[in-house]
C-alpha cells in the first residue's frame, strides 16, 4: 500500500504542474517516460517538475515527456490517468460572462497545434521521422523481450546445474514462444505506425512463421518457417499498408469490407512468399555474418569505436537504426553481441560523473545531484547523469565517451579472442544487464568479461574527466560554495540539450535528439 501511495503522490504532484487535467489531451508511457499530449504548453512549470524527487528530467518532442525511470513510470501512469479522469469529471463547465469574448475550443486547439508544429519542425527530417517510426514499432516489444530473455537465462542456468529437469522444458517454451511469433507482433505494430489496419499487418507477417511455407519453393530453394525474420515482417507489413490504402481509394464502399482485406492479404502475401522472404532472409543472414566477422577480426577496434560513439549517436537520433539489428541478431543467434559493447557508454558516464564529484568539492548542488543519480546510473538509467551533469558541463560529456570507448574496446577484444558476450534482450544496461547476459563459453566467463568492461569504462571515464574534463575557467566558476544552476553553462559554450536515452545504452524507447549543431561544446 505504501508503494501505491507513493506512486499516487507522484502523479498528484505532477498533474498541477502540467496545467491540470483539463490541459492533458493524451497519456501514454514507454520504458522510462510519461508521455503527455498537452493543449497548452505554456501552462507547464518545467522547473517545478524537474525539482520533484521522482522526476529525472523532461523532454520536448511530439509529446511532453517526463522521465521517471523504468518500473516507476509503469506504476505512476495508471495513477496519473485516474487523477486526470477525476479532474475532468469534477471540473465545472465554464460559462462565459455576458459581453465577454470566450476563447473557443477550436482556438485553443489551433494554438496548441502551432506550438506542437514549431517544436516538431526541429527534428522533422525525413530520415529521423523514419527512424522514429522504426523505434515505435520495436519499443513496445521490449518488455516481452526482457521477460523472455531472463527466463531463458534462468532455464539455461538450471540446465547447466542439472537442477529441476522437469521444469526446464517449460521454461524453454515460455522463453521461446514469443520469439517464435515475434514477426507477427512486428507486422501488427508496423501497420499501426504506417497508417494501416494493424491486424492485416499481423496477418501478412504471420505467413513468415507459418510452418506450411516449408512446402513452397522460391528462387530455386525451399522456404523455411521464419525465413526473413523481423525484417521480412516489417517489409511485408509496410507493403500491406500501401496495398490497403490503394484499395481504399479504388474499391467501392459497398464492397470495401470484403474486397480490401482480401486483396491486401492476397497481394502482400504473394509478394512476401515469392520475394520478400528470400530477400529479407539474405539481408538478415548478412547482418549476422557481418556482426560476427566484425567482432572476430576487429573486435577491440570495433568495440572502441562503437562504445565511444554511442552517446553522440543517441543525441542525433541515429541509435534507433540499431533496434531492428539487435532484434535480428537475437532472433538468429539467441543474443545480440552489440548491446554489451554499447552499454559501456553508460559505464563511461558513471566514471565521468564520479570524477566531477571529486573535482568540484565545494559545489554541493552538483555533488548532491551526482549522489542521487549514481545508483540509477549503475543500474543503466543514465538520464540524470547525462543531462543533469555531463552534457550541461560540456567537456565531461566528451570524456564520458572516452570511458565508453575503452570499455567497449575491452569487451570487443574478448569477442575477437573467441569469448562472445551477448544480451538476450534489448533495453537494460549497466548492472541491470547481468541477468540477460549469454555467450559461447559459459555464463561465468560471460559475466566476468562484461563486469571487466564496466570496470574499465568506469576507470577510463573517471581518469579522462578528472584530468581533462575541466578548463581553468570552468573549474573556477563551478568549484565554489554557492549552488549555481547548470543551465548557466550554456552561455559559456555548453548546452542544455534534450535527454537522450534511458541509460548509457540502447533504448530504444524515444525520439531523436537535437541536431548536430545543438551538440554540447567543450567548455574552456
Amino acid at each position: 500500500m505504501a508503494t501505491e501511495d507513493k506512486n499516487r503522490a507522484t502523479a498528484a504532484a505532477i498533474l498541477p504542474l502540467v496545467g491540470g487535467g483539463a490541459n492533458v489531451a493524451s497519456i501514454a508511457h514507454c520504458m522510462t517516460r510519461l508521455r503527455l499530449g498537452l493543449h497548452d504548453r505554456s501552462l507547464v512549470d518545467d522547473e517545478a517538475l524537474k525539482a520533484l524527487p521522482a522526476v529525472m528530467g523532461v523532454v520536448e518532442d511530439d509529446t511532453y515527456q517526463i522521465v521517471l525511470g523504468p518500473g516507476t513510470v509503469a506504476r505512476v501512469t495508471p495513477e496519473f490517468e485516474h487523477l486526470v479522469a477525476e479532474a475532468r469529471e469534477a471540473a465545472p463547465t465554464p460559462v462565459p460572462e455576458p459581453g465577454a469574448a470566450a476563447v473557443s475550443a477550436e482556438e485553443l486547439a489551433a494554438q496548441g497545434a502551432a506550438i506542437k508544429a514549431q517544436r516538431k519542425a526541429r527534428n522533422a527530417t525525413p530520415f529521423k521521422l523514419f527512424l522514429r517510426k522504426i523505434a515505435d514499432i520495436f519499443v513496445p516489444l521490449i518488455p516481452a523481450l526482457i521477460g523472455c530473455g531472463i527466463i531463458a537465462g534462468l532455464g539455461g542456468l538450471l540446465v547447466n546445474l542439472q537442477w529441476l529437469p522437469a521444469v526446464t522444458p517449460a521454461l524453454a517454451a515460455m522463453a521461446s514462444g514469443f520469439m517464435a511469433l515475434i514477426a507477427v507482433f512486428v507486422g501488427h505494430n508496423t501497420a499501426k505506425e504506417f497508417g494501416g489496419t494493424p491486424i492485416l499487418g499481423g496477418a501478412v507477417a504471420a505467413i513468415i512463421v507459418f510452418p506450411g511455407v516449408a512446402n513452397i519453393e522460391a528462387f530455386g530453394q525451399t522456404l523455411s518457417p521464419g525465413q526473413g525474420g523481423v525484417l521480412g515482417a516489417l517489409g511485408a507489413a509496410v507493403l500491406a499498408v500501401y496495398v490497403e490504402k490503394w484499395c481504399r481509394r479504388w474499391v467501392p464502399e459497398a464492397l470495401d469490407v470484403l474486397v480490401t482485406p482480401t486483396l491486401t492479404v492476397l497481394i502482400s502475401g504473394l509478394v512476401t512468399i515469392f520475394g520478400l522472404m528470400y530477400v529479407a532472409g539474405e539481408v538478415s543472414s548478412a547482418i549476422g555474418t557481418f556482426a560476427d566477422w566484425l567482432l572476430s577480426n576487429g573486435g577491440a577496434g570495433a568495440g572502441f569505436v562503437l562504445g565511444g560513439l554511442f552517446l553522440p549517436l543517441v543525441m542525433l537520433g541515429l541509435h534507433q537504426a540499431l533496434i531492428p539489428i539487435h532484434t535480428t541478431l537475437i532472433e538468429q543467434q539467441g543474443y545480440t553481441v552489440l548491446l554489451p559493447i554499447l552499454a559501456m557508454a553508460g559505464a563511461g558516464q558513471v566514471g565521468a560523473a564520479t570524477a566531477v564529484y571529486f573535482r568540484l568539492p565545494r559545489n554541493e548542488s552538483i555533488r548532491r545531484t551526482i549522489r542521487s543519480a549514481l545508483p540509477a546510473g549503475l543500474l543503466g538509467v543514465g538520464e540524470p547523469l547525462i543531462y543533469g551533469v555531463s552534457l550541461p558541463l560540456g567537456r565531461p560529456f566528451i570524456t564520458a565517451c572516452v570511458g565508453g570507448a575503452f570499455g567497449g574496446g575491452f569487451v570487443g577484444l574478448f569477442n575477437q579472442l573467441g569469448d562472445t558476450v551477448g544480451s538476450t534482450a534489448i533495453g537494460p544496461s549497466g548492472w541491470a544487464l547481468f541477468p540477460l547476459l549469454d555467450g559461447n563459453h559459459g555464463l561465468g566467463s560471460t559475466i566476468a568479461i562484461y563486469a571487466g568492461g564496466l570496470l574499465v569504462g568506469y576507470l577510463a571515464g573517471f581518469v579522462a574527466t578528472y584530468f581533462f574534463g575541466f578548463g581553468k575557467d570552468l573549474l573556477a566558476e563551478f568549484n565554489v560554495s554557492q549552488e549555481p544552476a547548470l543551465s548557466t553553462v550554456a552561455a559559456t559554450g555548453g548546452t542544455q540539450p534534450r535527454p537522450t536515452t534511458a541509460s548509457g545504452a540502447p533504448d530504444t524507447t524515444d525520439g531523436p535528439g537535437p541536431s548536430p549543431s545543438k551538440a554540447p561544446a567543450a567548455v574552456e
